[in-house]
Formats: structure tokens, C-alpha cells, sequence
């Protein structure tokens, strides 16, 4: 049961779940029992594509990530595609409950993530950005429990986040690229190379950083400047290491990938705190 529980990445995610109801809380100001819905959704939904993705990556995995559920037999194939389909069923079945734009979200980013696995993962960038409006969508998801007023209230951090997003995505496929050609993926690195890879993530993570201090946010203001400034700043500055790597052993000894995503779990805290306060 474990590798069932494993493969889901629990952690991602939950913290998922909690994104949603982020996105409520930056659309009404205020969090309520409807919004419990919203972490059910995310979680179930997110895990099912984290399921999927591992079924129909399990011949790289077992070059790049031989520890992960299926390569390491804790998991069946034919188990994990069951299983996909049973969280993808009840991720769709609780959107129900809620309203037809959170409905039609639910639907379609489940169609979007099982397309990503089987298909648009091997197409050089595209899949990054599949990966990166997937992510974001979760913030226009938890608005839209509020109506399209609330989507819309959510759309600068959904930015902010798809930058982000598209940054941490081609690192991570600058770092895999050995495995990536064993299992036959044409990926954005293998194309145009790592050093333009890694300077083209670093645009987009500046991008982000931009972004993210500009007068777009209901809560903009000195405090608010101070603390994503800071953030930024360290973010950028731990990123730094990954400059000039031509090899994707030089990008994984980095950290870089790892730099921004824990520079992406501090930014939703500052997110949620200046949500509450301001």
C-alpha cells in the first residue's frame, strides 16, 4: 500500500489542495466550509495525473528514478492506470458539488494531464507549458468556487506562478536529458542545448520575479514589496549556481530546480499572509 500511497506524491499533492483554497481566500478575502471542497478536488486530481504520469513513464524512470514506485516493483502498471482512473473519477465527481466553472476546469485539466502523459510530455516545450498552466490554474480553479470575478482576481499570482513554473520545468529537463534520450523523449535541452536551456529558464525566473512586485496584486504595498523582494532575492541568488553549466550533471549538482521550489512554497506563504492581513 505504500507505493500506492508513493506514487501519488502526497505531500505535492495536498499542498496543491491547499493552493485551491489560496485562490478562494485571494478572491473573497475570506475562507469558507465550501471551500474544503477545493483541497478534495486538487488533491485527488493532481494525484491522478502524478499516477498516470508515472505509468507512462516507467521505462525512463527506470534509468532516471529507479527508486519511484513502478520501476521498483512496489507498483503494477496495470495497478497504476486503475488507480489513476479511480482519482481522476473522484476528483471530477466532487467538482460536481461545486459550479460549472470549477466543473469545467476539473474536466479539463484532468483530459490535459493525462494528454501531458501519454503524449505532449515528449514534445519539446509544449509539455513544459502544460505542466506550468496546470499549476497555475490551480489558483484560477480555487477563484473560480467564487464565480469569474474571482477567476479574475487570481490571475496575476497564476502568472507569477507559470513563469515560475516554466523555469523549474526546462531545469528539470536539462537535468534528465541522459534519461530522457534512453527512453526515447525529445525534450526542449536536447534541441536547443543546455546553456540556452538554463538562460532561457532564468528569464523566465526573473520573469517571475518581476512580475510579482509589480502594482497587480489587491494587497501591493510596502510590506508586501519587502518580503517577495527579499524572497526574490534569495531565490535568484541561489539560482546564480546554474549559470554557465553545459552539462546536465553541472544543472542536478546545482540544486537549482530544488532552489525554486522552495522558493515557490515561501512565495504562496507570503501570498496567503498578505491575502489575510492586507
Amino acid at each position: 500500500m505504500h507505493g500506492y500511497l508513493a506514487i501519488t506524491r502526497p505531500v505535492n499533492s495536498v499542498v496543491a489542495g491547499l493552493a485551491g483554497v489560496l485562490g478562494y481566500l485571494i478572491a473573497t478575502g475570506t475562507v469558507r466550509p465550501e471551500a474544503a471542497f477545493l483541497i478534495g478536488i486538487v488533491a485527488l486530481v493532481t494525484a491522478a495525473g502524478n499516477t498516470i504520469n508515472d505509468y507512462c513513464d516507467a521505462e525512463i524512470d527506470a534509468v532516471n528514478r529507479p527508486d519511484r514506485p513502478i520501476p521498483s516493483g512496489a507498483v503494477s502498471r496495470r495497478g497504476a492506470l486503475v488507480y489513476a482512473a479511480l482519482l481522476f473519477t473522484g476528483g471530477v465527481v466532487i467538482a460536481l458539488v461545486t459550479n460549472p466553472l470549477c466543473l469545467a476546469i476539473a474536466v479539463f485539466n484532468s483530459v490535459l494531464l493525462v494528454l501531458y502523459a501519454v503524449r505532449l510530455k515528449g514534445t519539446p516545450f509544449l509539455g513544459n507549458l502544460a505542466v506550468a498552466y496546470l499549476s497555475s490554474s490551480i489558483f484560477l480553479f480555487g477563484g473560480a468556487l467564487a464565480g469569474p470575478d474571482g477567476l479574475a482576481a487570481n490571475l496575476p499570482v497564476a502568472g507569477v506562478t507559470l513563469l515560475a513554473m516554466l523555469a523549474r520545468e526546462v531545469l528539470k529537463d536539462a537535468e534528465d536529458v541522459e534519461g530522457d534520450r534512453a527512453g526515447g523523449a525529445r525534450t526542449l535541452p536536447m534541441i536547443i542545448g543546455v546553456p540556452r536551456s538554463v538562460a532561457l529558464a532564468l528569464g523566465f525566473a526573473l520573469a517571475a520575479a518581476v512580475l510579482s512586485m509589480l502594482p497587480v496584486f489587491r494587497w501591493w504595498g510596502l510590506p508586501y514589496l519587502l518580503a517577495i523582494g527579499l524572497l526574490n532575492l534569495a531565490v535568484l541568488l541561489g539560482s546564480a549556481g546554474v549559470r554557465g553549466c553545459t552539462t546536465p550533471a553541472c544543472v542536478r549538482d546545482s540544486r537549482v530546480t530544488s532552489t525554486l521550489k522552495k522558493g515557490m512554497f515561501l512565495s504562496l506563504l507570503v501570498f496567503t499572509a498578505a491575502a489575510i492581513l492586507c
